[in-house]
């Protein structure tokens, strides 16, 4: 087993167990669904493409009073892309009490996925959000909606050509409080 399988799995571990252990802490633990529609460009040496792209995604992580922590799984879906990435992501947000505005900046790994048929190796992404969150007082559900940037830095690497993508998105976010 790799090893940033085998710390994206022990971090997991860590977070389920030790909520459980501290359900009288001030954090919540949660899991969710994300879908998100956009569009994407890949900057090529010649021509620069731009296509419309979507994102199906699941996040499972903890949120503290000003902060919010999460692991996340994105699935990115264009004309010539199909991506597999795990990331990493934190938020900054205001203590509201219903709509929680927040700022967030993520990173990670793209995993898995073609390019122009050609398969991608393990490169690392980026993103950045600006969202706001909408907290249903009567359910343990929040909904977030919010504005994602992601750049993957040189997609892949053949005779000299290594482009970079730049999806950027609208997205929604429904999250479970446990």
């Amino acid at each position: 087993m790799k090893l940033k399988y085998f710390g994206i799995l022990a971090a997991f571990s860590v977070v389920l167990l030790g909520a459980n252990a501290n359900a009288g802490m001030l954090f919540d633990l949660y899991a969710g669904g994300t879908i998100g529609a956009g569009a994407s460009t890949m900057f090529l040496e010649e021509e620069d493409e731009t296509h419309s792209a979507q994102s199906y995604g699941a996040v499972i992580g903890l949120d503290i009073p000003v902060f919010r922590f999460e692991l996340e799984y994105d699935y990115l879906n264009q004309e010539s892309a199909n991506l597999h990435l795990g990331m990493i992501n934190a938020y900054l947000k205001l203590p509201t009490p219903v709509v929680k505005p927040y700022i967030g900046a993520g990173a990670g790994n793209v995993f898995g996925g073609k390019v122009s048929d050609i398969e991608v190796d393990s490169v690392m992404a980026y993103q950045g959000m600006l969202g706001v969150t909408f907290d249903i007082p009567a359910l343990p559900i929040n909904i977030d909606a919010e504005g994602r940037a992601l750049y993957i830095h040189d997609i892949y690497d053949i005779n000299n050509v290594s482009p970079d993508l730049l999806q950027y998105e609208l997205r929604l976010k429904l999250r479970y409080i446990f």
